[in-house]
This record gives structure tokens, C-alpha cells and sequence, in this order.
């Protein structure tokens, strides 16, 4: 499963995440407090259309570069429970309860990237 942020303005930009980065991804964005926990579950759902104002995209995009990342160096990533590795992700598909959490990550770098999007966008819709 993947999701596809639309940029709300007439660039079009679009941004993609798969299910494994989105779900950490959300975490992070959730810990930054600037949109509603149940905004930011809608946001985990695919396909629901979900539209980030351009004021709330930008926020999240200072956010991630003035907070995460300073603590998120290169070639380190952060896991949805807020814990950082610097071991890289090798694909590796965690099925045990207690070691779930482990199949969700995002990377400095992609984090930065969507830090951009976010900066550049004039909101945007997931889908």
C-alpha cells in the first residue's frame, strides 16, 4: 500500500510513501503537535483524500527540519515509536508482536525531502 500527497497548487508537485515509511511518518508529524490526533489518523488511512492547509503544511515542514532533524544526522532513521538507529533498514519483515514496530521507519533523508514538499507546497491531499 502507498500514499500519494497532492500538492494543492497549480505546480501539482506530488510526493509518494509507501505504508512502512508513512506509518513512521505519521508518528513524527503527530509529535510535533500542530494537527489534531484525529486528523492525523485520518491521515493513515489510503485513499480518504484528507487535505493539509497550506499554514499546517509549512508547520509541519519547520518542524521536521528545525526539530527532527538536527537529531536525525544522515544515514540514521527514526521508527515510529521515536526511537532512532543508525543500523540501515535491510528489508527485513518482523512478524513477532513484540517486534513489529521495527517494520516502520523513515530515514533523514526522506524525512528532509518531505520536509521540502511540505515547504514548497500550498498544502496538500492524500490519497
Amino acid at each position: 500500500m502507498s500514499f500519494t500527497l497532492h500538492d494543492m497548487s497549480s505546480e501539482n508537485f506530488e510526493f509518494t510513501a509507501n505504508v512502512w515509511k508513512w506509518k513512521a511518518a505519521l508518528e513524527v508529524i503527530k509529535s510535533l503537535d500542530v494537527i489534531s490526533e484525529g486528523k492525523v489518523r485520518q491521515m493513515g488511512y489510503n485513499a480518504m483524500g484528507v487535505k493539509i492547509d497550506q499554514s499546517e503544511a509549512q508547520e509541519i515542514g519547520e518542524k521536521i527540519r528545525d526539530v527532527i532533524l538536527p537529531k536525525l544526522y544522515p544515514n540514521k532513521r527514526i521508527f515510529a515509536d521515536g526511537s532512532i538507529t543508525d543500523e540501515p533498514d535491510d528489508g527485513t519483515i518482523y512478524r513477532d508482536d513484540d517486534e513489529q514496530w521495527r517494520n516502520y521507519s523513515v530515514s533523514h533523508d526522506w524525512l528532509k525531502d518531505f520536509a521540502e514538499f511540505c515547504l514548497r507546497s500550498k498544502g496538500f491531499q492524500i490519497f
